[in-house]
């Protein structure tokens, strides 16, 4: 019998159900999810699954794709889920998943974003992101990096859903590989639908106010508009923006992507957002740990800041020093 499996011609010797294909293959069905032309099989119909000559199979997995005392008085919630850490990592880019592992620690994240892959089927032995990073320690927040429609975006969360279990989803759409920017419209299709099939979204936007109202009156639980280009590390480009957007809705808004330093980690805390999301910024640093740690006292600093309430900004000198009672006067 052939098989198109993960995009590639199998022949099996003979009937087989979704378990035995999964068996033979030596995968672990607890840690995949399966879908058979383009139809999601339950775990719990693996066994029962026949597959037929030509069927087309998918077999995905996650790969790599703080918090301290004050933090707990503070917490962030998100879809009714509280969270003592306003930090927000990726798990892609590290040099493998011991260093993930270890960069995640020292940030005191607690929602790690993964990505939704192809299993490798030439070495199904070889280990994967959920061997190093619990999901019983952290919140997996399944993401649709690479996707660039609405269809495809979809497909990917569906397909994670039915991997772990999860409904708290980030969603992004890309509109080209030059600039990884959202494609707004079909962001806002793929939103719609999601929310229609019982997703909690987190959704990468554009730091448009109007596309960031637009999302969260469709009911995406938090709004994740750009600091600067995904991977830049540019900073924040458009503080004004990012604080129009925080003014315009209810739900959580949180900085994502161009984050570079401990900085502008901060300075996004200071715009008054809720949180903040980055990779690229612990996974490329000359010390990954290091800057973890960075990163998750830079957040806290700038939540205390922004609440502290910053003094007025002056175009003129005013001593902090009494002028009164100088010696010689």
């Amino acid at each position: 019998m052939k098989l198109i499996l993960n995009g590639e011609p199998r022949h099996l010797a003979g009937p087989a159900s979704v378990a035995e294909l999964l068996a033979q293959m030596g995968i672990d069905r607890a840690k995949v999810a399966v879908e058979r032309n383009l139809e999601i099989v339950p775990k719990s119909a693996y066994d029962a699954t026949v597959l037929d000559e030509g069927d087309k199979i998918e077999v995905v997995a996650f790969i790599g794709g703080g918090c301290d005392d004050a933090a707990g008085e503070d917490p962030l919630v998100v879809a009714g889920r509280r969270f003592s850490s306003r930090l927000l990592v990726g798990t892609g880019k590290y040099k493998d998943f011991e260093e993930t592992a270890r960069a995640i620690e020292a940030s005191g994240a607690e929602i790690v974003t993964v990505a939704v892959r192809r299993v490798n089927l030439t070495d199904p032995t070889q280990p994967m992101l959920v061997d190093y990073v619990s999901p019983k320690k952290y919140t997996f927040l399944p993401n649709t990096a690479g996707c660039y429609t609405a269809e495809e975006a979809v497909r990917t969360l569906r397909l994670a859903r039915e991997a772990g279990g999860w409904n708290l989803v980030k969603l992004e759409v890309l509109g080209d590989q030059t600039t990884l920017y959202p494609n707004m419209p079909e962001t806002l299709r793929a939103a719609e639908a999601l929310i229609k099939d019982g997703f909690e979204v987190m959704v990468y936007c554009s730091d448009d106010p109007i596309q960031a109202r637009m999302l969260a009156d469709l009911g995406c639980v938090a709004i994740m508009p750009l600091g600067s280009l995904i991977g830049s590390g540019l900073g924040i480009l458009n503080p004004t923006t990012i604080q129009i957007i925080k003014a315009s809705v209810s739900v959580p808004v949180l900085v994502d992507a161009g984050v570079g330093a401990a900085s502008d980690a901060a300075v996004a805390m200071e715009l008054g957002c809720d949180g903040v999301l980055l990779n690229t910024a612990i996974a490329h640093a000359r010390d990954p740990i290091a800057m973890a740690r960075a990163m998750k006292h830079a957040v806290i600093a700038g939540r205390l800041s922004f609440q502290a309430g910053r003094m007025p900004r002056k175009s003129y000198a005013d001593p902090s020093s009494p002028t009164t009672g100088l010696i010689g006067k």
